[in-house]
């Protein structure tokens, strides 16, 4: 048993060290604001405050943890051993940072709470976060720093007793446009139809008539294809299905298509089947449910995992709204043009709702790259060299590795072979 002293047991306290030491390196931890207890205590012991007590592993606290609501803080970024850090302590600190207060930066978001401009469809750029600016976007920077603090307690305490995961890989497909010709009902056909001949298309002309006359030759319908290669590398898979009417950004076959529901009970059959959330049920959480309740019904088995269309998420009020829509997971928490780690970590987390000043009881998983990030990339080995190095950090750390591609790209023509590629990387990187 760890056991911590600190001045004060907040919720933000708690979360963080929770999260740290018993999600994340199998510690069992206790807390203490009582001197004589901590001086009693025979086992490893942390002092989490101002001044150390003993001889013990101190870290000098920043107040961050200690605080409520949202400050303007001073962020200066350091160097620890080859991996930047902030919050900088003092001399007699045995971290030369705040790892608890750093790491809560990160995975609460308390960026997002800043004043910032959001881009066209309300989302957090990414060159307004920290990690962007600093040139660390491509580290989960709370991962390493838990496991170089892991090491020091290591050799302040050689019988601590811990438990780590293993290195895991998952694959999200994000199905938003089922087929690209076929399904798509008789006025949608008929003006694509049009379109492609106004616009002398005639090799999409030639497509989409084939299409018409056998389903099966539509390039968005890969899922045999994706099925059984998941399945030949053991590999976790997740479709997330977006089942909802037609709009602007929502483009997909209707939900009301008996066909388009068979391949979704099919898909159900051998991979977890969830919810791509419409554009429409971004601040409508009464059409998130019906969604969600309409795809349920399809599968015969409860939804409990959501993806937000076009990576859109507005912290804290995404995560409510899901809480309210009784999701248990999110698989949001990314930027679509950017590989990297947006909360600092290859790990799930629960969301700290700063606004509240509590732990949301929603899983964050948090993806390391989105396939739209890549599709100006004209060779493969360009990609592989950019996400090694993610591979590589995250393996390092025991983490969970999550990708992102849409049959839609992988249906696509592109200057890269996208079916090729993926099956490449399945191969690479699911162990």
């Amino acid at each position: 048993m760890l056991l911590i002293y600190t001045h004060q047991i907040t919720s933000r306290f708690s979360y963080t060290m929770k999260h740290i030491f018993t999600k994340m390196l199998g510690i069992d931890v206790s807390f203490s604001t009582k001197v004589e207890d901590f001086i009693k205590h025979s086992g490893p012991k942390i002092t989490y405050t101002k001044q150390p007590l003993q001889n013990e592993f101190f870290v000098r606290s920043n107040d961050l943890l200690f605080e409520q609501g949202i400050n303007d803080l001073q962020i200066n970024i350091a160097d620890w051993e080859g991996v930047p850090c902030f919050f900088k302590t003092g001399e007699r600190s045995n971290l030369p940072f705040d790892i608890f207060s750093a790491s809560f930066y990160m995975l609460s978001r308390y960026e997002e709470y800043l004043p910032h401009v959001k881009d066209i469809h309300g989302r957090f750029p990414p060159s307004e976060s920290i990690a962007y600016k600093h040139k660390f976007l491509r580290l989960p920077v709370v991962d390493i720093w838990t496991f170089k603090l892991l090491e020091k307690l290591k050799e302040k305490f050689p019988d601590l007793e811990y438990n780590l995961k293993a290195y895991n890989y998952c694959s999200v497909i994000d199905v938003t446009t089922s087929h690209c010709y076929a399904y798509r009902g008789f006025v949608r056909s008929f003006a694509g139809l049009m379109l492609d001949l106004g616009t002398f298309k005639l090799k999409r002309v030639a497509r989409r008539i084939r299409v018409w006359f056998n389903p099966k030759l539509d390039p968005f319908n890969n899922f045999s294809w994706l099925i059984a290669l998941h399945k030949k590398f053991k590999v976790k898979s997740m479709f997330f299905f977006q089942f909802a009417e037609y709009s602007t950004y929502d483009k997909n076959v209707s939900p009301n298509s008996n066909r388009f529901k068979y391949l979704i009970k099919s898909v159900a059959d051998y991979s977890t089947v969830s919810l791509a959330a419409s554009y429409s049920s971004f601040r409508d959480n009464e059409l998130l449910k019906e969604e969600k309740m309409r795809l349920s019904s399809v599968i015969n088995r409860p939804v409990t995992n959501s993806r937000m269309r076009y990576n859109r998420v507005d912290v804290p009020e995404t995560y409510r709204n899901l809480v309210e829509a009784e999701f248990t997971n999110d698989y949001t928490m990314g930027y679509t043009h950017e590989i990297g780690f947006r909360a600092g970590t290859s790990y799930p987390f629960r969301l700290y709702d700063i606004n509240l000043e509590l732990q949301q009881p929603i899983r964050i998983h948090p993806f390391a790259f989105h396939d739209y990030a890549m599709v100006n990339y004209r060779k493969e080995e360009q990609i592989f060299g950019e996400l090694d190095q993610l591979y590589n950090e995250v393996k390092k750390v025991n983490g969970r590795f999550i990708s992102i591609f849409s049959n839609e790209l992988l249906g696509g023509e592109q200057k890269v072979d996208w079916l090729k590629f993926y099956a490449k990387l399945i191969q690479k990187y699911h162990v």
